[in-house]
């Protein structure tokens, strides 16, 4: 596994370490303030991985799918972010500290209108990863170089669409809430 690889799969750790740093933070020691920082610490991890992909490229790297992968992990972590950090903050509340109410599976119009919510996000990420991946092959010039990288852009935009095909479906096919037998 070279170098982005690892620095990918160090950022992935390091994003839900510092959320789980700032979440404990937050609700177990009652340092508000302090599991804010925490939790703005996200946007750092991001940039230290475009740093090592940009400077991987800029130092004559031929770009590979893992290259792809980091321009879409960032466009992911900016456009998801917020909503993951949400997420998880809703669950460790409830389950950890024992408060409030409990996350609800949610079903009918709710869920339709919360995956089409998601794909929007996904069209922000995709913007976000994809001008990043344009913006490489623009620099680096030389098609049989950049190849991994638009045939990665290829595929999201597959996978982008199949994702609005889904959220679309739940209008049409509202997710039925589960019975209890």
């Amino acid at each position: 596994m070279n170098l982005i690889a690892w620095a990918i799969i160090a950022c992935e750790i390091g994003f839900w370490v510092v959320i789980l740093a700032g979440l404990i933070t937050r609700y177990l020691f009652n340092r508000k303030r302090l599991g804010l920082f925490f939790l703005a610490l996200t946007p750092v991890i991001d940039l230290l991985l475009l740093i090592v992909t940009a400077t991987d490229l800029y130092n004559g790297a031929t770009a590979t799918q893992v290259h792809a992968i980091a321009a879409i992990y960032l466009g992911i972590s900016v456009a998801f972010g917020k909503s993951m950090i949400r997420w998880a903050d809703e669950r460790f509340v409830y389950y950890v500290k024992k408060q409030g109410p409990k996350p609800m599976r949610k079903t009918g119009w709710d869920h339709a209108k919360h995956s089409f919510k998601g794909s929007l996000q996904h069209v922000l990420a995709f913007i976000i990863g994809g001008a990043f991946l344009f913006i490489m092959i623009y620099l680096i010039d030389d098609p049989t170089q950049t190849e991994a990288l638009s045939g990665m852009l290829k595929l999201w935009s597959l996978i982008l669409g199949i994702d609005f095909v889904i959220s679309i479906s739940y209008f049409i096919w509202p997710r039925q809430a589960k019975t209890k037998s």
